[in-house]
């Protein structure tokens, strides 16, 4: 995950602040993580903690006699730990995107480089002009009306429109060390249909200015030696989904953190209870 000048953490998750001083704004991310189930996570993380068993047995069971607790602490951290580093790379990909389009130098970096091969191969592929063709590098787009605030990859001209004519599109850079290329998730669509339907973006001076028209919406799914490009949908129908998932994170961020107990009015102490 990229570091938005605006974006800060909080208990609730990413949040943005609004330059022009308004309410805190909601990050696109934030939503998504909250209100959209992966039921594929549990089994993830427990295929994680039982490679490390496995790769280590014999080290592992004499520790489960000896120091069981930090046996245990260290394995449900596996998970975690393994997120971390993922997001960590991700992050170093996306700067490295962000620099190779901009055309300024960035440290050497072995693990990020195959990477940076692969979306070089998709600009050459595409014929992108740099200069010409890129609207956009890691902008932030706010919603105010609607109280979010999220940061799309790139916005770039392509020519896929008919007779060849240039449209706009909003494109996401996703990376992984293991997941094939053509990997989507049900979340990602609508993460791209925030995006696309946010009214503003916001400039270098922190000032805000309506947000281009975009005509389409893509994953570029970057891996070590191949990538893909794919479309997906970003349309109203999308848009109002992700709406949903935008209520109910509100909601469950604004939730009170306990409720009170109703008891009989004849139980024991029951008018105290009421009066307090």
């Amino acid at each position: 995950m990229t570091e938005p000048k605006w974006a800060h953490d909080t208990e609730r998750g990413r949040y943005y602040t609004d330059p022009a001083g308004g309410p805190d704004l909601i990050s696109v991310t934030n939503v998504l993580s909250t209100s959209v189930h992966k039921p594929a996570l549990v089994p993830w993380g427990a295929g994680l903690v039982a490679d490390a068993v496995i790769a280590d047995p014999v080290v592992v069971a004499r520790r489960a006699r000896t120091e069981p607790s930090a046996l245990r602490k260290e394995l449900v951290a596996v998970p975690r730990q393994y997120t971390e580093r993922a997001q960590n790379l991700g992050t170093r990909i996306h700067n490295r995107a962000q620099a190779d389009v901009l055309g300024v130098p960035y440290a050497a970096d072995p693990e990020v480089e195959p990477y940076a091969r692969q979306l070089a191969r998709w600009f050459r592929l595409w014929r992108v002009d740099l200069a010409n063709d890129v609207e956009a590098v890691e902008t932030t787009v706010m919603h105010r009306a609607r109280g979010y605030a999220g940061t799309g990859d790139l916005w770039v001209w392509l020519p896929t429109g008919r007779f060849r004519r240039r449209q706009l599109w909003l494109v996401d850079y996703k990376t992984s060390a293991n997941k094939p290329a053509d990997t989507v998730y049900d979340e990602q669509p609508l993460q791209l249909a925030a995006l696309r339907h946010a009214p503003e973006w916001l400039l270098p001076d922190d000032t805000t200015e309506p947000a281009p028209r975009v005509h389409r919406t893509a994953l570029l799914n970057l891996r070590r030696g191949s990538h893909r490009f794919i479309e997906v949908p970003s349309g109203r129908r999308v848009f109002r989904a992700f709406l949903g998932a935008l209520a109910t994170a509100r909601y469950l961020h604004t939730a009170p953190g306990s409720y009170p107990t109703v008891v009989p009015p004849w139980a024991p102490g029951a008018s105290e209870r009421k009066a307090a």
